[in-house]
């Protein structure tokens, strides 16, 4: 199956980078890429598109209205240079928030999300496959240790390595925080470009840190935003 995709996005360079990152996978189409939401609404009318990929902050009607105007909506993954935008795009029930520049791990992550809602799942329901990715193994003295998703408080990132703090022991991995961040699933939370932390162990927060019982990890400006959206989907 084929799933028909618009790119919308003011800057030719953006559009050009999606369009590159979807030829890479088979099951998509683009039937056209437009450099405003006045363009995009005459293939709209006369397109059945499964996906658009839609850039918020664009001269004449951003993306975010735009959206909220049309009738028929088909899935959005919006995406925008402004990490602040981010609440904006999750209001209107987004597949996805993408920031530029877009890595193609990171747009593959939402592509595997719209495929998820696609089959008629939640992305965040149990399955089986869930069930058999609990758990990592990180390379420590020379062996491969299993740790358990449930078992992790927070991750801190110290120079070249990644601290993995669980309430038995800590892990000192040799490894880049955002390629384990890669690694996680749904109940982790980045609040600081060298905080992650496991929001089920959360036990308070405020607009500062989250809490930990008597364990306090910043949330830093730059992220505060991201953190909201994360919180208004609890």
């Amino acid at each position: 199956m084929k799933y028909t995709c618009l790119i919308v996005d003011d800057e030719d360079l953006a559009r050009r980078l999606i369009k590159n990152h979807l030829s890479q996978l088979d099951d998509f189409e683009i039937v056209a890429s437009c450099a405003s939401a006045i363009e995009a609404h005459k293939v709209l009318k006369t397109q059945q598109i499964d996906l658009l990929f839609l850039d918020i902050e664009m001269p004449v009607l951003r993306g975010t209205e735009f959206f909220k105007n049309l009738i028929q909506k088909p899935k959005v993954i919006f995406t925008t240079a402004y990490r602040d935008f981010a609440l904006d795009g999750f209001e209107l029930n987004a597949v996805d928030y993408l920031l530029k520049p877009i890595s193609f791990a990171r747009f593959f992550k939402a592509i595997e999300k719209f495929l998820v809602l696609q089959q008629g799942k939640s992305p965040t329901s149990t399955t089986d496959q869930d069930e058999k990715t609990d758990h990592l193994f990180v390379r420590k003295d020379r062996k491969q240790v299993k740790i358990y998703f449930s078992d992790i408080l927070y991750v801190e990132s110290v120079k070249d390595y990644i601290k993995i703090v669980t309430r038995e022991e800590d892990h000192l991995v040799k490894q880049s925080l955002k390629s384990f961040e890669e690694s996680l699933d749904g109940r982790f939370l980045k609040t600081h470009r060298s905080y992650i932390v496991n929001f089920e162990k959360v036990t308070a927060y405020t607009k500062q840190d989250m809490e930990i019982g008597k364990l306090e990890i910043p949330i830093s400006d730059s992220y505060k935003s991201s953190v909201q959206v994360f919180l208004d989907k609890q």
